[in-house]
C-alpha cells in the first residue's frame, strides 16, 4: 500500500486509464467496465479495477497539475507495478484549426515545469515524449475504429489563469497545438521508470474564440476518447 493510494497489492491492473476528475473515473467505470470494484478512495481520488471485454483494467483519477499526477503515477508504477498509464483528459486548443470535440494523441508534452529536473536531477529540458508502445497502438486502433485522431505536440502548463495576450513562448517554440496540465510529469515518470505512458485529449475549449463544450455535453463528448483508450488497452 502506498502513501496516497489505499488499494491492496494485486488490486490495481497492469493497464490504467487516468482522467483528472474522480467523478469522470466513476463515470467510465459505471458505463464501460464490468465487475468493477472501488479499490482506493483516499483523499476522494477514486480508483477502480474491473474488466473491459474480459481484459482487466484500472481507472483512477490523477487530480490536477504535474505535482498531483506525478505522485499518483509514480506510486502506481512503483508500488503497484503498473505497466502502462494512459491519461485521458480535456484540453484547450491554441489554434483555430482544431475544433471542439477533436481528439489528440500527444506526441510529446512541452512545459515550463521543473518537475523532471527536481525529481530526477535531469538537466533542464522543456519537453518529453510519450513512452513505450501505447502511442502507436492508439493510432492503429483509431484507424480500425475509423476514429479521426490528431497526432501533435501539446503544452503542459503549470498555470491555468495566465495573464497577458498571445501564446507563451514555449508554445511557439514547440508548435504545441493545445494546453493541459499533467502529461509532462506522466511522461517524465514513465521515462525514468522505463514504463509506458500516453495521453489522449479531447478539445473542450478553443482559447482564441472562447468556444467551449457545455457541462451537459462533456460526458457524451468524451465517449469517443474513452472508447478508443479502452479498445487500445485490449491490444496491450
Amino acid at each position: 500500500m502506498s502513501v496516497h493510494i489505499s488499494a491492496q497489492p494485486g488490486e490495481i491492473a497492469k493497464h490504467i486509464l487516468m482522467p483528472g476528475d474522480p467523478l469522470r473515473a466513476k463515470y467510465i467505470v459505471e458505463n464501460y467496465l464490468e465487475n468493477a470494484k472501488l479499490v482506493s478512495s483516499t483523499r476522494n481520488i477514486f480508483m477502480y479495477t474491473g474488466t473491459y471485454k474480459g481484459k482487466q483494467v484500472s481507472v483512477g483519477a490523477s487530480g490536477m497539475g504535474c505535482p498531483s499526477i506525478g505522485i499518483y503515477s509514480f506510486e502506481l508504477f512503483t508500488e503497484y507495478e503498473a505497466d502502462c498509464i494512459i491519461r485521458i483528459g480535456t484540453c484547450g486548443a491554441y489554434t483555430s484549426k482544431l475544433k471542439l470535440f477533436d481528439l489528440i494523441n500527444a506526441e510529446y508534452a512541452c512545459s515550463e515545469s521543473t518537475y523532471a529536473e527536481c525529481a530526477f536531477g535531469w538537466k533542464k529540458k522543456d519537453r518529453y515524449k510519450y513512452q513505450g508502445p501505447a502511442f502507436d497502438i492508439i493510432n492503429a486502433t483509431a484507424k480500425e475504429l475509423n476514429q479521426p485522431l490528431i497526432e501533435a505536440p501539446i503544452h503542459s502548463s503549470d498555470v491555468f489563469y495566465r495573464q497577458g495576450k498571445g501564446k507563451p513562448e514555449i508554445v511557439k517554440k514547440h508548435k504545441a497545438v493545445a494546453v493541459e496540465m499533467e502529461s509532462f510529469a506522466l511522461f517524465s515518470n514513465a521515462r525514468f521508470l522505463k514504463k509506458t505512458a500516453a495521453c489522449l485529449l479531447t478539445v473542450s475549449d478553443i482559447i482564441a474564440t472562447h468556444e467551449k463544450i457545455s457541462a451537459d455535453e462533456r460526458e457524451k463528448a468524451l465517449a469517443p476518447m474513452m472508447k478508443l483508450a479502452l479498445e487500445s488497452v485490449l491490444k496491450m
